[in-house]
Order: C-alpha cells, then structure tokens, then sequence
C-alpha cells in the first residue's frame, strides 16, 4: 500500500525555506519514520533493531552505530561480514567531524610482483576443491583472471577492520562497553531467520562455497561425506557457532579487564583479536591454505581517527571521509554542479542529467587518476576540492554533447585536462563470472536526541567468502580493488590500504548537525548520494522521497572492482524517468541502457535532525530492504 505524505515546505531545514513551487506532494511507498530521542536506519530491520536496543538502553548514536554494524555483520553476510571494513563518520553533539578509517591493510606478502608472477605460471583456479572431509589439498587461491588481483578466494583478504573501528569509536565517542554493544550480534550468531536475500546469495555462490570445506560447513550444511550440501531454505534458523564463540571470547576479555578502566579493557579486548589467539588462527589457517595474510599484519593495523574532507554547497557544509576512499568524488561534483541552476533546469530532466552525469565524469576521471592511501601516496586533495579547479573542470562540459573520453584533469598546474592524455582501459562487458564478482556493501545511519550523528559504510568479506577455521570469521576480497598500474596512487603495496568505494555522508547548516546518509552501491555509491542530496537541498523533498526518487548511474568510470573495466558513456536510467528525457539524452550521445523501475543499484538512508525543534525524520529505500526506526 501506497502512503501519501504532504511535504513540509518549512521547518525541516529550521530557518531554511524551500520554495512552495518546488514542494508537490509525496506520493512514497513507506511513510517519513520521525521520533523524538533517536532514530537508526540500516539495511535490514533486524540490524536496526541492535542500534535502537542501545539507543533504549541510554546509549548515544555511537553505541547504536556500533551495535547495528556488528548485528549487520552477523546477519547480511551476503553483502558484509565480520572480516570486512568499515569506515565512519561521526559528529559528536559538541564537537568537529571525524573519520574512523575502518579500512584493514594488504598483507606483508602482498606484493605487485607477486600476483605478476602468479599471473605468468597461469595460477587462475579459485581455491581447494572440496574432498567431503577437512582433508583437503590446498591448489591456488585465487580467482579466475590471469594477471589480476582475484576477486574471490583466499588470495584478496586485507586486515579485517571492523572490531578496531568499533573500539576505536566506542573509546573515543562512546558510552558503552564493547560487551553492550555486541550482546545483539552474538545473539544473532546464535540463530536467526533467514530471508529471501540470504538464501538466494547462497545459492549464486554455491560453486564456490563447495570449494572450501569451511564455507561448504556453514553455508551449505556440508558436516560430513556422508550428509548431502544443501542450500537451507528461507525461515530456517541460521547459527553460526564458531563466530558467537569468537564474539564471546572478545566480550570476555574485556569484561576480565574492566576494573583497569573503560579504555585498558576496551584496549585488551581489540588486542585479543588482533594480537593474541584469533589473529593466529586466521594467519595459521590462511598460511595452510596459500593466503597471505599472517599475524605480524593483524598486529601492525589500527583504525586511525582522521579529519574529513569537506567542501560547502550553497551554504551547506558536506562531510566525507579522505583519499583513502571515492568520498571526494560526490564533494568534486558537488563543487562543479554549484555553477549550474539545477532547479531551474528541473528535476531528472534530460539538461539536469546531462549535467550531473557529466559533472560526476570529471570527478571520477580524477578519482581514477588520484586517489590512493594518502599513507603512501601524495594525493593533491587540496587541489581537487578547490572551488578555482572546479571552475576549470566546468569549462569541459559541452551542455549538447556527452563526452566519451575519461578526462582527469591537472590540479597541481592548475589545468581543466591531464597533459599526458588517458590511460589504456578494458572496455566492454565484463568477463568475471556472476559468481566471483563483487557483491557490495550495506549502511548504518544513527541520530539520537542530543544531535550525535553516526553515519557508516560497513562492506566486505561477503559470500562466497572463506571462513577462516573454526573462528567463524568470513574472510574478505577487498585487496581486488587496487592496481597493479606500476606507480599509480593505488598501485598494490604492502601494508596499504585500497582506495575503496564506501562513502558515508555527513551534512550540516551553519554549524550545525542536519543529516546523515550512506548507501551500498560500489562505484555508484556518490552518484545515488549526490541524487538524494539534491533532492533535499535543491527540490525540497522529504528524507522518503528523496530515497524513493527515479535514479540514474553513470558507468563511465574506472571500475573498482574485478577486472576494473571502463565503460564509456554507458548510462542507465530507471524507466521512471520520462522517455521524454531518455530520447534527448541519447541524441547528446549517452549510451542508453533502461532499468525497471527500482532497478538501481543503490539503497540510500537518510536521517534528518531539526536542531530548533529536535524532531528527527529518517527515510530508507524500499529497493533492496533498507529499513528505518525512529523513537
């Protein structure tokens, strides 16, 4: 059933006022959640049930994050998982944004040289074949492109970051104990419902499940030759016992050193993890079976607390979080698009998407060319988020003809295009098969009374990941996203951090907070932002309608994932936007492609908090399942 919702032209910015003219009524499949003491949204509701518990429990929108990134980590493995990533952004009610770089690191062993060398003795298998027994003999482990990073198996696992992240942000911005926070995940690990999408992701990723006995354990019930594999069926009660054991050997020891002070016992349970046992049984276990990662790596990673990056559009003040992401990307666009009347142009009309998919094209083209660990590489981040570079990059934008070269520019010298040309690029579909590929990512978004926001990308170690032995933890592929691009920003190196995708959102007006937003979605994850940024700031819709709203992707972009293929001028729309706006669009040279009606691959939430009146609105994207509370 559909919910018609009248759209507030004035209060939800305060003082802010969107034009009546821009404000038509709503017509959202789910309602605006509002509440009054906090609200979390989440990419299932099971995962904000875990925030909302601590927020009732008198926890602020830390402990919630926290709490619904761990439950998630549990419960969506399809798309994350305990061994993945995760970075965060939080504003503390009083206080500066900060990042938490969640980002675990590549191996020692991971070298460029490595995966060449690899390449040249024609090393593609994905892993050991499964024998029906944990006797099994260890062949490659890796994926399927010879002269690339796999995208599956054991051989992509980087540090896993996500217990750091959440120590690191509980110590510094929470109020919890880390054995509050993780209590609903541990009971999720003891058993939960499955649903549709979770058995459908087992069932794409059987082929390889079957080959490593542990995942073929959990995954497909596979205890013994003599019991048949199976994919379980939606409403079984899934457990996963050598996880909840794990969790309950964390919690433990934190709890053992809670009389040395909230930040020793929170220290001593991060160490547990990543300098005692558990980081020796996933090294042993990946040593046995061909990976690289060892406990010299677990033990050399911390979640650093860094500044974010931001710029201002129109009064506002946007957060993301460094180079070490595609976050910049949406800031890039959003600096180039400040030189345009979008409202006047309408919204999702044919000059409207022109222009951002163009404006999104430069931005990418820098981020491909750019971005990287700034750890390792010198990023001229300054130089990008200029308002004079984006003035220059806005001079390419030929308002009558979609450009089909990937143009970055040149911010040091202070020109709009790259000297040196473009690089050579795959193009054309890709030839990973659907099983390998990368399965994204999911969100977390917290808001609580006192105007803390949490806003998190939690992502990898999804199906059809490794289980590391008999510590439950799945592990993660996120090593596929660097190069091996001799001398590039993001060229693979020991001890480096991949750039990634995942990109949370913070926003704020005059100082103060008003809303978060995340979404999964890969490289189209600042593009769906970006969307539903405008929708609020521009076309003054509610949090549900801007979530709701017809999308379009750009793939003209270095891919960061798989075989990192590009795609000139390929842009896909949802069929809910006019055949007007389709036809004119492909008479400016745009490669049409037309998805069903919620076909993008993108699920934003948006929490909005009014700071005059303390009145909190979350909105959560009906297409794939992200669910919103409010209190």
């Amino acid at each position: 059933m559909r919910t018609l919702q009248k759209l507030m032209a004035i209060g939800v910015f305060g003082a802010i006022i969107i034009p009546a003219s821009l404000a038509p009524a709503a017509d959202t499949f789910r309602p605006v959640v509002r509440g009054r003491r906090g609200a979390v949204a989440a990419g299932t509701p099971l995962s904000a049930e875990a925030g909302m518990r601590l927020l009732q429990q008198g926890g602020n929108a830390v402990d919630a994050g926290c709490a619904a990134v761990l439950a998630a980590s549990v419960i969506e493995f399809s798309h994350f998982s305990f061994g993945g990533e995760v970075p965060i952004l939080i504003k503390p009610a009083s206080g500066a944004v900060f990042v938490v770089n969640g980002q675990g690191i590549a191996p020692q062993l991971a070298t460029r040289q490595f995966f060449l060398d690899r390449a040249k003795r024609g090393e593609t298998e994905a892993g050991p074949v499964y024998r029906g027994s944990p006797e099994y003999v260890s062949i490659s482990a890796g994926g399927s492109r010879p002269g690339a990073i796999p995208s599956s198996g054991i051989l992509p696992a980087t540090v896993p970051g996500v217990l750091d992240a959440v120590v690191s942000a509980l110590d510094k911005f929470g109020t919890k104990s880390l054995g509050e926070v993780m209590a609903p995940a541990i009971e999720l690990a003891d058993g939960f419902p499955l649903d549709e999408v979770r058995v459908s992701y087992i069932e794409k990723t059987r082929s390889l499940l079957e080959r490593w006995p542990t995942s073929a354990k959990l995954f497909l019930q596979a205890n013994d030759s003599t019991r048949p594999m199976r994919v379980p069926k939606v409403g079984d009660v899934f457990t996963q016992p050598d996880l909840a054991r794990t969790l309950r050997e964390i919690a433990a020891v934190e709890h053992k050193s809670q009389s040395k002070g909230r930040h020793e016992a929170l220290m001593a349970a991060r160490d547990y993890f990543y300098k005692g046992p558990i980081a020796k049984r996933i090294s042993d276990f990946s040593e046995a079976n061909g990976g690289l990662l060892r406990a010299g790596d677990f033990a050399k990673f911390h979640a650093g607390v860094e500044e974010p990056t931001g710029v201002s559009y129109r009064g506002y003040e946007v957060y993301k979080t460094g180079f070490f992401a595609q976050g910049p990307v949406m800031l890039q666009t959003l600096n180039i698009l400040e030189g345009f009347d979008l409202r006047k142009m309408g919204h999702n009309s044919a000059d409207y998407i022109h222009t951002l998919v163009e404006s999104m094209k430069l931005a990418f083209a820098d981020r491909d060319r750019y971005y990287g660990d700034p750890a390792f590489s010198k990023v001229p981040g300054h130089e990008l988020l200029s308002k004079e570079y984006a003035a220059l990059r806005r001079t390419l934008i030929d308002s009558n003809s979609a450009s089909q070269e990937q143009r970055p520019g040149d911010p040091a010298a202070g020109n709009p295009i790259h000297s040196t040309g473009t690089q050579s690029l795959l193009t054309g579909p890709s030839t990973v098969p659907e099983a390998e590929r990368a399965h994204d990512t999911t969100c977390v978004n917290v808001v609580d009374k006192d105007g803390n926001l949490f806003s998190a990308t939690p992502s990898g170690a999804w199906l059809p990941a490794v289980v590391a032995g008999d510590t439950g933890v799945m592990m993660g592929q996120r090593m596929q996203s660097f190069v091996l691009t001799e001398g590039h920003p993001n060229m693979l190196q020991p001890g480096k951090r991949p750039r990634v995708t995942l990109s949370p959102t913070l926003v704020m007006k005059d100082g103060k907070p008003l809303f978060v937003l995340s979404t999964p979605g890969g490289d189209n994850q600042d593009q769906a932002l970006t969307q539903v940024f405008l929708n609020i700031i521009e076309f003054g819709m509610n949090v549900q309608e801007a979530v709701e709203a017809p999308r379009f992707e750009t793939l003209h972009m270095v891919s960061s994932f798989d075989d990192h293929r590009f795609n000139p001028g390929i842009l896909n729309l949802e069929d809910r936007i006019p055949q007007t706006a389709a036809s004119a669009l492909g008479s400016r040279g745009h490669k049409i492609t037309m998805h069903t009606a919620w076909g993008n691959p993108s699920a934003p939430t948006v929490i909005m908090f009014n700071s005059y009146s303390g009145v909190i609105e979350a909105g959560a994207d009906p297409r794939r399942g992200r669910y919103a509370i409010a209190w």
